[in-house]
Parts: C-alpha cells; structure tokens; sequence
C-alpha cells in the first residue's frame, strides 16, 4: 500500500511541476487534462503527508519517552499516545481514498421502476417506490422528471421512468437496484390476509453523446397519440414516440411530454443510458447498470429488500440491515439504508485490495 502512495505522491509532484511549465500554460487543454488528474489524487496524496507528518510525531515523541526530567517525559507520553490515537483513523482514511472510485458516481441517473408479482398490489408498491425516490430526491436538492409512465386507475403503477438530476445521484442510488419485496394486507383484501408482492429497480446512469453512438439508421421511430383517462384529457395530436434501436431491439417508449420533440429527447436519452449500460456490462463482466443483472425476473425469492408494513420492518438481505418505520422509509428518510449499504461495499472493495501491510 505505501509503495503505491509513494508512487502516488511523487506522480501529483511531476504534474504540479509540469503545469508551471510556460509551455504548458499555453495549452488549455493539456493544463485542463492535468488539472483534472492532479485533483482525483490530491485527496489521497493530503492524507498521505499527514500520516507521514503523524509518523515523524510519533517518532519524536518516542525519543524524549527517556528523558531525565520527568515532567518532560510525561509529556512526551501525552502527546505519543494523541498521535498514536491519530495514526488508527489516519490508516482507515488512506486505505478507503485508495479504493477506486466508480468514474460514473457523480452522474445524473434514469429509474426504471417495474410491477412485479402481485397483479395491483404489485403496481400500488411500485407507485410507492418511486413517490420514495423522488421524495428523496428532494431532501437532496435534486430535481426529478418523469420520461414515462404507465399507470393503473388505482394509484398504482405498472412502470415509471424517471431521471434524477443532482450531484452524487449516481453514488448514492446505484445500490438501489434489484428485486423490492413488499409484504402488507392490501385495501380490498376483505379476510385480512397478507399478500406478497415485488417491484423491480434499476438505476443507470445516463450517458455522454460522445460515449455512445447512434445511428440514426439503425432507429426505428413511430409516433402515436399518447394514453389518457378520456375526454379532455385524450391527446388529439400524435406526440408519444416509441424509438426501437434495430441492433440490439431494445425499445423506449415516451408520451409524458405534449411535444413530439420533447418526448423523442427524452427517448433518445434513456436509451443511450441503457445502450451504456449494455456496453458496460460486456467489458466489464460486471453489471451493476445492467437491468436484466440488476432486477432479474423479479421473482419473490431474488429479493434484495423487504418491506414487512405488519412488523413495520425493512429488511435489507445484501447486508442484514433490519430498520423500523416504514411510514418515514416511504417518505424518503433512506440516507442511513444506503449508507450502510455503500459502507458493506465499500469494506468488502477495500479487503480485497489490501495486500495486508501496515504503516512502519
């Protein structure tokens, strides 16, 4: 580990001196590029130097512990012991800014919320995640739009889009995807009797123009009036857009917006962010973006969470977290949930990176 901060320190050294350079300051894009790789290590070089400013405290501490005069040796133990005390959460900072951070953490995200098992109750549940997220999305200071909805007569919601606009979004609802069981007695359930129901979750994040290309070629696009209760509210101009991407068939349909214009953005970037996601996946064997990998079938028994309104429990099963109040949960108070799921990671990402050395 400390041979990498080594490295580390003497790497943000090189580009502090090369950014002085008068020939790079004349290259705004170079001093940018080098600005951006000095700052993602700036972090971990800052603590670095501290832990090394502890370790030369401790040492000269340790050497005045035998002085003759005691008043001085008894302070010299004061102050091993503070810096000692020090060193502990010094070595757990350094080890945690050594984890590589997730390049896609401070990105605006797309929640796709489904209907799983459970006919309405299952799309009643649904409806109650997504007024959560957007709930908790507010506590944040971020900013929500629906890109499409499908919703039942009863409140419920058989599926919503969504994306979710704020700093960190990505960071902190990544973990958010999988199976969400509920179980409780539904309204019409006249003998009491407690129904099992799931949604399914899936967070991407959305993606650059510049980081997936689509052909227009390879797009299928029909507009068709969108859905409505009847009346007034039935849309009399085509504006909902079903955008089929030919290659891999995936389909996004948007109908939200009463402008064909502003329903085929919103299509075009959900299906960039899945298309993103897609990619993702193939390189890197590992899915965390990936839906099918994320929600699976939605089945009962792939469940991640879930929500018991009789013993008013949420159960997380990654982690064996057990919280109470669900009323509050729904509300959007779920920062202490993802916390100490973001935590567990984040523990598991560091014991496999530690090669098990200590501080000399």
């Amino acid at each position: 580990m400390f041979d990498r901060l080594e490295a580390t320190e003497q790497r943000y050294d090189d580009l502090t001196d090369e950014m002085s350079r008068p020939e790079t300051s004349g290259d705004y894009e170079k001093l940018q590029s080098l600005a951006k790789e000095r700052a993602s290590i700036e972090q971990v070089v800052s603590l670095y130097r501290e832990w090394k400013a502890n370790a030369r405290a401790i040492e000269e501490a340790r050497a005045v512990l035998g002085d003759s005069d005691p008043e001085i040796a008894a302070l010299a133990k004061d102050e091993l012991d503070a810096e000692n005390a020090r060193r502990a959460g010094l070595e757990a900072r350094l080890r945690r800014a050594l984890v590589p951070r997730d390049p896609r953490d401070d990105r605006d995200v797309i929640v796709e919320i489904r209907a799983g098992t459970g006919g309405d109750e299952a799309a009643l549940f649904a409806a109650d995640l997504y007024r959560m997220y957007t709930r908790y999305a507010d506590r944040r200071g971020w900013t929500t739009e629906v890109l499409s909805a499908n919703e039942i007569g009863i409140g419920g919601m058989k599926e919503v889009v969504f994306e979710v606009r704020g700093t960190g979004a990505y960071s902190r609802l990544k973990y958010e995807s999988g199976v969400h069981r509920v179980q409780r007695v539904p309204a019409t359930e006249a003998q009491g009797r407690i129904h099992t129901s799931t949604a399914t979750v899936a967070v991407l994040p959305e993606a650059d123009e510049v980081e997936v290309a689509i052909n227009e070629s390879e797009l299928r696009i029909d507009i068709f009036h969108s859905g409505g209760a009847g009346g007034q509210n039935v849309n009399k101009v085509a504006t909902a857009v079903r955008m089929t991407h030919l290659p891999t068939g995936l389909v996004v349909v948007c109908q939200d917006e009463r402008s064909q214009l502003k329903n085929r953005t919103k299509a075009m970037a959900v299906l960039r962010a899945r298309l993103l996601d897609q990619k993702q996946s193939a390189q890197a064997e590992q899915i965390a973006g990936a839906r099918k990998q994320q929600v699976g079938s939605g089945e009962r028994s792939e469940k991640i969470r879930t929500y018991n309104f009789p013993q008013d429990r949420l159960t997380d099963h990654r982690i064996g977290l057990t919280a109470h109040n669900l009323p509050r949960i729904l509300d959007g108070e779920i920062d202490d949930i993802i916390n100490a799921v973001s935590a567990d990671v984040e523990a598991r990402q560091l014991e496999g990176s530690n090669n098990g050395a200590s501080p000399r």
